[in-house]
């Protein structure tokens, strides 16, 4: 699994999760605070807040689609 920050319609950064570690709390929350450190001044630059997105790595490397 990966999480993805965008900035309006642009991918930032994609940060490889361990999915064992998902449903633990704060483990999404450390990689949402050190991307948002690390990219704060383009942040300022932009009027919306950043969004986060999860996603599984295999069907996004697939593109989605079932290999039956």
């Amino acid at each position: 699994m990966q999480l993805m920050m965008y900035l309006e319609n642009d991918l930032i950064e994609a940060v490889p999760l361990d999915d064992k570690y998902i449903p633990r709390p704060g483990y999404l929350g450390q990689f949402k605070r050190n991307l948002k450190l690390k990219y704060q001044e383009l942040i300022r630059q932009h009027t919306n807040p950043p969004d986060f997105l999860v996603i599984n790595s295999a069907t996004a490397q697939d593109g989605g689609m079932n290999k039956s």
